[in-house]
């Protein structure tokens, strides 16, 4: 998970992918590079609160390196500051990256896979999970 979608569930406690909590049999991971980012980018201490809580089940993995990986030399055309996240996610054998950074990852990466991991809106997320469970 990036974290332009920590800090949009922990901003606005009715905003609607805050449902990616309550879903069964999920598994949610972050990088401590994206919690960071989310917290810096939340001026209020309610919003911090918030973020406190939904980390709760959340888990929490270590920043990878942002550079010096040959997928960024070859693949993926990423800013420094975005390589973290993906390399995190592709570190812990995630199958999806969920992310509302529309400019870097939704544009050119959207409904792509790299190495296994699947770019998608937390939007997109929740129709594919509603389209394979059934109504």
């Amino acid at each position: 998970m990036d974290a332009n979608v920590l800090f949009s569930a922990a901003y606005r406690s009715d905003a609607g992918l805050r449902k990616l909590w309550r879903l069964a049999g999920v598994r949610i991971v972050t990088s401590a590079y994206a919690v960071e980012e989310a917290r810096r980018n939340l001026s209020q201490p309610p919003h911090h609160r918030e973020l406190d809580e939904l980390l709760g089940c959340v888990e929490v993995v270590p920043t990878a390196a942002p550079t010096d990986h040959l997928l960024f030399s070859s693949v993926v055309e990423l800013p420094n500051k975005d390589r973290p996240v993906l390399l995190a996610a592709i570190g812990v054998g995630a199958t999806h990256l969920l992310t509302g950074d529309f400019w870097h990852y939704m544009g050119p990466y959207c409904g792509k896979r790299i190495q296994r991991v699947l770019i998608l809106s937390p939007r997109d997320y929740l129709s594919l999970r509603t389209r394979i469970a059934g109504p």
